[in-house]
């Protein structure tokens, strides 16, 4: 049922813990009120959440992190003054899992994007003062130097790599979802979305890739997709649900991820693949550790294990790169 047509939240530059929260509880209500049945694992081939902690929507909670040790050759690459220091200022967008999220006490940050962080920054010898920032507030911030890095599930694209310098540690990209009841079954034109309305990211390459081809529904004498922003992907999922959206677009990890955790909602497609990577302002002298530091994770076995507790080995990459290609 659509009761009225859907609204463009502000996009805030942090969000509060406690709005977050509320957001995930909201989500969880109105999820549980409609449909029956589904699947409390995880995604891809690993474990899910309910297995790892002992219930549906818990966020799983064992240590991946902590066995890792110092690699002195990565650690070799960091800049004398950042050794010397040995902190570093992270900026973290919190979504949905598995990237990043609030844990039930509404304060702590856990998720895949976060556990890589840390791991990675243990590799080197650091230590990571994390910060709750806007996804779209923190590439523009990079630059600016208020941070050393950020994390975000930021995809790699073309016109990213312009300003932006990323150190790739997963695979994911964009992707589809929908309820059960819609007729929807693949998309892998965006023509198949004309007059529909798309659900997606404030900031995000779903939000620019929607935007690029929007005027393909009038070429083809359709009407035209309206594309609905949220900042907070709590509001996104609920309008979707209260039928203010027909479909949802973001991270093909988080939209199966949503869909295991949640009855009434269906995981539809991959769209288009993406690396994923540490976000740096361009030319930064911490990209080329932080590069080795991904490799001696997958070397110790921490690269696995991270995925396997967030349920995401399917997005395992061979190795980390530095700004590549975007993937076409």
């Amino acid at each position: 049922m659509r009761s009225r047509p859907p609204r463009r939240l502000p996009e805030v530059v942090a969000p509060a813990p406690a709005l977050v929260l509320l957001l995930t509880l909201l989500l969880s209500l109105s999820l549980s009120a409609c449909g029956s049945g589904g699947d409390a694992s995880g995604a891809g081939t690993g474990t899910g959440a309910s297995a790892q902690s002992g219930g549906k929507g818990r966020i799983p909670d064992q240590d991946v992190v902590s066995s890792v040790r110092k690699d002195p050759e990565a650690a070799a690459l960091l800049p004398a003054d950042v050794r010397e220091r040995g902190t570093l200022t992270v900026a973290t967008s919190v979504g949905t899992p598995p990237g990043a999220t609030y844990r039930e006490d509404g304060r702590t940050v856990a998720g895949q994007d976060v556990d890589f962080a840390d791991a990675a920054a243990r590799a080197l010898g650091l230590r990571l003062k994390r910060e709750v920032a806007g996804f779209e507030a923190i590439l523009p911030a990079l630059g600016s130097g208020k941070y050393d890095l950020g994390t975000g599930n930021f995809g790699v694209t073309d016109e990213r790599r312009a300003t932006i310098d990323f150190v790739t540690y997963i695979n994911d990209g964009q992707g589809f979802a929908v309820r059960d009841d819609s007729p929807l079954k693949k998309v892998t034109d965006l023509k198949r979305l004309c007059g529909l309305t798309v659900a997606t990211g404030a900031g995000t390459t779903f939000e620019t890739t929607l935007e690029q081809h929007r005027s393909a529904c009038a070429k083809a004498g359709k009407k035209p997709y309206d594309v609905a922003t949220y900042a907070e992907q709590g509001a996104l999922w609920i309008s979707l649900q209260q039928g203010r959206s027909d479909v949802v677009m973001s991270t093909i990890n988080g939209l199966r991820y949503a869909v295991k955790q949640q009855p009434g909602l269906r995981f539809l497609n991959e769209y288009q693949r993406l690396d994923v990577g540490f976000a740096f302002k361009k030319g930064s002298p911490l990209a080329p550790a932080f590069q080795a530091a991904v490799e001696h994770l997958k070397e110790d076995g921490t690269y696995d294990r991270v995925l396997r507790k967030w349920g995401t080995s399917e997005s395992a990459i061979e190795r980390s790169r530095i700004s590549p290609p975007e993937l076409k």
